[in-house]
């Protein structure tokens, strides 16, 4: 029972509802109301381990896009079954969609599309005109043969065109159309500047020129797209060579304006100043740094071939190994420090990895069916979707789940 002071009790309308109160009497009869503590509330698994905004703080390092980029390229590579392909362009375009920015290299994914389908038409081209050392039996259509002279034998072109020498043809394309989209992928995912950041201090100025070339091409594309929106809104015509002309020149002008500011900034930044070390050490840095590259190349193209997995990772390893070393040594001439670098944490690790599962996945598919990774031309058959390949592939959504979601305002 509460008594008539409860009613003007000043703390009885600043209290929040949702605490629970208890009512107790007192021997004047006055109510008092005692808070009871309000317990946490309970957090599901899943915003536990949601991903957070992507910052400074919590950016996940732009190396392990090229990883993960570099993953899925790799098993490409290792297959010519279209659902496979198609699969693995379909992975990466949703990543993409799910985790790039607003920023001008981010918007570079649709070029590098158009430029995979490019390839694919250019193969097929080739392929009908220059013809194909894949026999046939189902002839398509005919075209003019024109004779060659003899110092030419082996060479035609023209001459009957089959349907055999055009799949073959679009599988070979669409493979390499398929590493053009897994690198457009980490170039609209991975921030160029933060991954020069992250570079050993030996690759530095080497890594600038990478950059600003990587650069270049996105940056082209958003001021092409930015000068057609003027001109159609000024209602001038967006297409034919008087347009393009017209177009072309701002953009050079843009490109060549940008790359003096470049410069300028490196130059005032002090690029390309060095310490000076002993003879002895920079020769040690030169063959440790050689042989090691040496040693990762025989080794990813032992990864690669079909006959040379057994010593590839072997012979990449010690590449590796002996590289890491020069560039460890090789970072001493450089006298530039770092301000704030990118850390590499558990979602970098999962990014990373998730394009390594699907490498590694796929490359022991091919040794185990390879009937499945490679249909067949001659006879010319269907190609079927094997499962556990196509599942080693959605490894590769990982990162659409785990990596920092990324701000709209991005580019503001």
């Amino acid at each position: 029972m509460t008594g008539p002071g409860a009613a003007a009790h000043p703390g009885n309308d600043a209290e929040p509802t949702t605490r629970a109160t208890r009512t107790t009497a007192t021997g004047t009869g006055a109510g008092t109301r005692r808070a009871w503590p309000q317990a946490p509330a309970h957090r599901s698994t899943y915003e536990k381990w949601r991903p957070p905004q992507a910052g400074r703080a919590t950016a996940l390092h732009a190396g392990a896009w090229w990883l993960w980029a570099l993953g899925l390229a790799t098993a490409a590579s290792r297959t010519t079954n279209p659902l496979l392909l198609g699969l693995l362009v379909g992975v990466a375009g949703y990543v993409v969609a799910a985790r790039r920015t607003d920023a001008p290299w981010a918007r570079s994914y649709g070029a590098f599309l158009k430029l995979g389908l490019f390839v694919i038409g250019l193969r097929l081209l080739f392929s009908m005109l220059l013809g194909s050392p894949v026999p046939g039996s189902h002839p398509l259509f005919t075209l003019p043969e024109i004779p060659l002279p003899a110092w030419a034998q082996g060479i035609r072109f023209g001459g009957r065109v089959t349907a055999e020498q055009l799949v073959f043809a679009f599988y070979d394309g669409l493979k390499l159309a398929t590493l053009l989209v897994c690198v457009g992928a980490a170039n609209a995912l991975a921030n160029p500047a933060r991954l020069l950041k992250s570079l050993p201090a030996a690759l530095y100025e080497a890594g600038v020129a990478v950059v600003v070339a990587m650069t270049f091409a996105p940056n082209m594309v958003a001021d092409v797209v930015r000068l057609r929106t003027a001109r159609r809104l000024r209602g001038r015509p967006t297409g034919g060579v008087k347009a393009i002309l017209q177009i072309g020149l701002p953009v050079l002008e843009g490109a060549l304006e940008r790359s003096v500011a470049i410069a300028a900034s490196m130059d005032a930044r002090g690029y390309g100043r060095t310490a000076e070390v002993p003879p002895a050490v920079r020769h040690t840095t030169n063959a440790l740094t050689l042989g090691g590259l040496i040693g990762m190349c025989a080794g990813t193209y032992g990864l690669l071939a079909a006959q040379g997995a057994a010593y590839g990772l072997p012979v990449l390893g010690a590449g590796a190994a002996l590289a890491v070393a020069g560039l460890r040594l090789g970072g001493r001439r450089s006298v530039r420090t770092r301000y704030r670098p990118d850390r590499w944490g558990p979602r970098a690790w999962l990014v990373a990895g998730s394009g390594a599962a699907v490498a590694a996945l796929l490359i022991h598919a091919g040794s185990v069916d390879p009937a499945a990774l490679h249909p067949g031309v001659v006879p010319l058959v269907a190609p079927t979707l094997p499962l556990w390949p196509a599942a080693a592939i959605l490894i590769g959504l990982l990162p659409a789940f785990v990596a920092p979601v990324p701000p709209k305002e991005a580019s503001q």
